[in-house]
């Protein structure tokens, strides 16, 4: 610990491994949840709801944002926030989560063809062998060389879901003047208001968390699992992403956020017994590094600008 106080960027660096701990928990123990009953809307809206309540004193003492930057504002929370979150859960209600999410790391391949070939601007060499390499990956972790091994509407919300990684990314142009803590606190809110009209959380069986789930053979109270989704992989994992943020810088945050889908898959092992054979193995591993490739040759103004604090807004 005293290493850690004295060397700033080793402290950033394992506040940055924290935030990408706690953003991986959120499909294994959402999963649970949504196997005993509750959809995947329902599940969303408690986390939103959940995380929106507790980040609500902390975005009001930057209230001045929303009249700096409404649209950038709802875009986040209707993106970044609900459209990420609704998309991802409902995806790993059919997938397994360690799937769902690599295929939503691709999110900064698809800012980069957003960048090509709608606005027409040039992009590196490295730019398209990150997005060969994604893209290979893709292709292995779905097995389409024997036909696809996954449901499809799965891989399709999946798809989904890197698209609003993506939107959140386009975003980042006009995020100068905005606090991350702002731009959380208040993208939890626009969306929890937007998923609860689609969800109808009053429509919750309250009965389903009064139970318990099972997680690793063991079945354990549904709210404790409601409780991590919420406070872990919501509240802890954004503020811990913004102190990493921080401490380093976003393209350095946001590397070691490439460690999020391989907490996940670890997690949906050993919690959800989900094993990923070798093929997805190799696929992850080649979507992460095209991914990465891809997040580091897209212009810095784009893909990692102030609002990089919150760099992934993933599972």
């Amino acid at each position: 610990m005293r290493l850690l106080s004295r060397d700033p960027r080793a402290a950033g660096v394992a506040v940055a491994v924290a935030s990408a701990i706690f953003f991986g928990g959120s499909g294994p123990f959402a999963k649970p949840l949504i196997n005993a009953g509750l959809s995947p809307l329902h599940v969303a809206w408690l986390r939103l709801a959940g995380g929106a309540l507790v980040m609500l004193p902390i975005a009001l003492r930057h209230a001045s944002a929303l009249r700096r930057a409404p649209g950038l504002i709802i875009g986040y929370g209707l993106f970044a926030v609900a459209g990420v979150q609704v998309s991802y859960f409902a995806a790993i209600a059919t997938v397994p989560v360690g799937v769902a999410l690599l295929i939503e790391f691709l999110g900064p391949v698809l800012v980069l063809g957003w960048i090509r070939f709608v606005r027409r601007a040039p992009v590196s060499r490295s730019a398209v062998t990150g997005v060969l390499l994604a893209v290979v990956g893709l292709a292995f972790v779905v097995e389409l060389f024997s036909g696809l091994s996954f449901n499809p509407l799965g891989l399709l919300l999946s798809l989904g879901a890197a698209a609003c990684q993506a939107t959140y990314f386009l975003l980042s142009d006009s995020t100068e003047d905005v606090n991350p803590f702002a731009l959380a606190g208040f993208g939890l809110l626009v969306g929890a208001a937007a998923v609860t009209a689609l969800a109808r959380p009053w429509e919750i069986d309250l009965a389903l968390l009064a139970g318990s789930v099972e997680l690793a053979g063991h079945h354990v109270p549904a709210i404790g699992a409601v409780a991590w989704v919420v406070l872990g992989s919501t509240v802890l994992a954004y503020l811990t992403g913004i102190v990493a943020v921080r401490r380093l810088s976003p393209q350095i945050a946001g590397a070691v956020a490439f460690l999020e889908p391989v907490v996940a898959t670890v997690l949906a092992w050993v919690l959800l017994s989900e094993e990923l054979g070798p093929a997805q193995l190799v696929g992850g591993a080649l979507i992460l590094v095209g991914a990465y490739v891809a997040q580091r040759a897209a212009p810095a103004d784009r893909a990692t600008g102030t609002a990089g604090a919150l760099e992934t807004p993933a599972g």
